[in-house]
């Protein structure tokens, strides 16, 4: 569903295990790529994911934030 009404508390609880990784990531440096970040939930639950499966780092590139 949208999130654009949703507070900072029901978008990090919908988000929480929205992800999994299935890719061989063990060992790797990952980028996360999306387009806007408002509170950071969905961005979190995928580096959340990816550390999880084994991912040596994760860095988060956004096109653009939220007030």
């Amino acid at each position: 569903p949208r999130q654009a009404t949703l507070g900072r508390r029901a978008r990090q609880r919908g988000a929480a295990g929205l992800f999994v990784c299935t890719g061989p990531v063990r060992g790797r440096h990952v980028a996360v790529v999306d387009d806007v970040m408002t509170t950071g939930s969905t961005v979190g639950a995928a580096a959340t994911a990816l550390m999880a499966a084994g991912a040596a780092s994760v860095t988060v590139l956004v096109a653009a934030r939220t007030p």
